[in-house]
């Protein structure tokens, strides 16, 4: 034990605070590079501000923008959760936009995981271990891509609520007092209102404090104190109930403590049963299921059951990812998250109490299975590991030198070019991680004039990754978004964006004014709901039906609005899968075949596309692979200088299947088959083919169109 003992390096509290000053400013200075890099790129800016790079961040924006309007009449905006009232709140109280405080609030929010990290390695004793702990973990990969300025999103604090809570834990064992866990108490308060789906680290990092303490030292009835007043935090009860019941404990607590301590394992019994029926264990088995078992979803209605396509295949967050993806996420360096590895098994031994951390590390290395967003959670502990494992590391220099200066400032040195070397391609990979806003100038223009022309309650179809940035730009409503995006909520939409036009404008019309039913009536589905009204026993046969224009419509209640960006071409294919597929059983049906490519060479006779495709000019032919098959059609479009978009068409054999489209303008060739070229976003997007009877074109921008569905 005494090989792995690093010494007690206890600093004094203004030391330590310094410590923790110029560790949040190395954090947050990091993290301005990004600002730096594209400051003057005016394409990324609106309101004079750059735009933050996060879908997901529009959602809570769009609740604070509510706020600060006083407008909470819609129930959809997210003006009750507590990262739109916190913006709201400092976008008040600070001379800065809505602009600027959602795009600088990560990089500030979640530098302050310094503190507990510092605080930790100053409970264990050594604060240096903390120090360098909190530098790395401060600006690794996986923390940084989720915490970098811009990235606007619940991640701001998903690391640091829990590092507060073990060291809630880790005071309250030390220092047995139950003042220390008001820490991890109104930690847990506070994550469970921030991330709705904390629940379940939440309840791993309780049962294995509960666990340790009281196989520790289980006579110890202060340990059962501690227990119940973390299992009432946890609570699914009413904050203030659960404000008066912690606080009417702990005062007791305090002033009775030997009456409160005799009673304490009814005190925790009474906790416990609390939890469990207040459904304390339901969140887990729905988190397994999101992100471990996945599979097709099914909609089931009264023996009428549906099978659509799971968002979590196509999400690359929610899939396997390799193991150097997976160390360099988690410790920036395969290398360095070995040392890490090491490190956290030796800091175990060393520190017991470390395995207070387990359901962290747990957590992140689930994401070899489960997806890159989880390994996020390691990161912190396994920075402890690397610190631990330099220091421990940095007494083999005691075996052979003897003066204590000598020795000091060589481990210096050490430790320093350790830390140097585990910073260094974290550091590289800020200045190399050059993420895009997630719209650009002129894109957000056509959402801003949208926003002139539709109405509040008006609705805007297109695909779940733009549905929050437009009700932030546009405050209209969506079908789906970064939220909701089931498969039974994403089948009309992709449908509606890869079928035909009559097809189309019969579903828009029906999901929109069905969706508003269901907000009142609360049936579960909107297909199986139409299919009941419009008395059909086989989903085809409906779907089939949406084919005519004499099919019978409910009456209209409000404006739909298409929205069909240039940059949808990028996950066409990913947006088909949701509706090519047999809703009976869940298979999917035939692939259909779609290419974009901006890099092509024209050989004279040939234009090479890449990837086994070419074009032979003679004879209008195209080459697949080993096929040549006859082209249907070869179509240029190009943007004249007022702006309207020219046409050139050569019809070649009309028995072909396959169609070729070069897009002028963007230097970009499109290779698709007959179902893809019929679909309603190329005909709208792409071609400005449109039926005047359904549509009507509102905004045509070479960037986004939007269309107004007439019907």
């Amino acid at each position: 034990m005494k090989l792995l003992d690093i010494g007690e390096y206890k600093l004094s509290k203004k030391a330590t605070l310094l410590m923790i000053l110029g560790i949040f400013v190395f954090s947050v200075a990091c993290r301005m590079i990004w600002v730096y890099q594209f400051s003057d790129m005016d394409s990324f800016k609106w309101n004079n501000e750059l735009m933050i790079n996060t879908n997901d961040g529009y959602y809570f924006a769009e609740g604070a923008r509510d706020i600060l309007n006083n407008d909470l009449t819609d129930s959809r905006s997210p003006t009750d959760t507590f990262v739109s009232k916190l913006t709201a709140f400092l976008t008040k109280i600070l001379p800065f936009s809505l602009e600027t405080i959602i795009l600088y609030m990560p990089a500030f929010l979640s530098s302050l995981l310094v503190i507990p990290m510092v605080l930790i390695g100053r409970t264990l004793g050594n604060t240096y271990l903390g120090g360098i702990a909190a530098l790395l973990s401060s600006i690794t990969w996986s923390y940084y891509n989720r915490t970098m300025v811009g990235y606007y999103d619940t991640d701001m604090l998903n690391i640091v609520f829990p590092m507060f809570i073990i060291l809630g834990f880790m005071l309250s064992i030390k220092q047995q007092h139950i003042k220390y866990t008001l820490i991890s108490i109104i930690s847990i308060i506070l994550y469970q209102y921030w991330y709705s789906a904390s629940y379940s680290l939440i309840l791993a990092l309780v049962g294995i404090f509960a666990i340790y303490i009281l196989f520790k030292d289980r006579k110890n009835r202060l340990n059962f104190l501690f227990i119940a007043l973390l299992l009432f935090s946890m609570a699914s009860i009413p904050i203030l109930l659960k404000v008066l019941l912690i606080s009417g404990i702990y005062l007791a607590t305090y002033y009775l403590k030997d009456k409160i301590l005799a009673y304490s394992l009814y005190i925790l019994a009474i906790a416990f049963l609390l939890v469990l029926f207040t459904g304390g264990f339901n969140p887990i088995l729905t988190n397994l299921k999101l992100y471990v078992f996945r599979e097709a979803v099914a909609s089931d209605l009264e023996n009428l059951k549906l099978h659509y396509f799971a968002v979590t295949q196509t999400v690359r967050e929610a899939g396997q990812i390799p193991f150097e993806v997976f160390a360099n996420r988690i410790s920036g360096h395969t290398i360095t998250f070995i040392l890490s590895l090491i490190g956290y098994v030796l800091l175990l031994i060393r520190y017991p109490i470390m395995i207070l951390t387990l359901p962290m590390v747990g957590l992140g290395f689930i994401a070899l299975k489960a997806g890159l967003r989880f390994t996020v959670y390691a990161v912190p502990i396994m920075a402890f590991g690397f610190s631990y494992f330099v220091l421990v590391s940095s007494k083999i220099f005691e075996s052979f030198i003897y003066n204590e200066t000598t020795l000091k400032y060589i481990k210096g040195i050490f430790i320093s070019i350790a830390i140097l070397y585990a910073l260094y391609p974290n550091i590289k990979h800020i200045e190399q991680y050059k993420v895009p806003t997630v719209f650009n100038k002129q894109e957000v223009k056509v959402l801003d004039k949208l926003g002139q022309i539709a109405k509040k309650d008006d609705y805007v179809v297109t695909w779940w990754d733009y549905g929050y940035p437009i009700r932030f730009y546009s405050n209209v409503n969506t079908l789906i978004d970064g939220g909701l995006h089931s498969g039974d909520l994403n089948f009309p939409v992709s449908f509606i964006l890869t079928k035909d036009q009559v097809s189309a404008a019969n579903m828009a019309r029906l999901d929109v004014e069905y969706t508003e039913r269901r907000e009142k009536e609360h049936f579960s589905s909107n297909l199986i709901q139409e299919m009941k009204d419009y008395k059909f026993n086989d989903i085809n046969q409906f779907l089939n039906s949406l084919h005519s224009k004499n099919f019978k419509l409910p009456e209209k209640t409000r404006d739909i609005y298409l929205y069909l960006p240039d940059r949808m071409l990028n996950i066409f294919p990913t947006v088909n899968l949701f509706s090519n597929l047999d809703l009976v059983t869940g298979k999917r049906l035939p692939q259909n075949f779609f290419y974009k490519t901006q890099r092509f060479r024209d050989l004279g006779n040939i234009i090479d596309l890449g990837n086994g495709i070419k074009i032979i000019k003679n004879g209008g032919k195209i080459q697949i692979g080993r096929k040549v098959l006859m082209l249907n059609s070869f179509i240029v479009t190009e943007y004249d200088r007022s702006g309207k978009l020219q046409k050139h068409i050569q019809n070649i054999d009309p028995t072909s299947p396959i169609y070729v489209i070069f897009m002028k303008s963007y230097n970009r060739f499109l290779v698709l088959d007959k179902k893809m070229f019929n679909s309603t976003y190329i005909q709208l997007y792409v071609l400005e083919n449109y039926d005047k009877d359904l549509y009507e074109p509102i905004i045509l921008s070479p960037f986004a169109k939007v269309y107004k569905l007439k019907i």
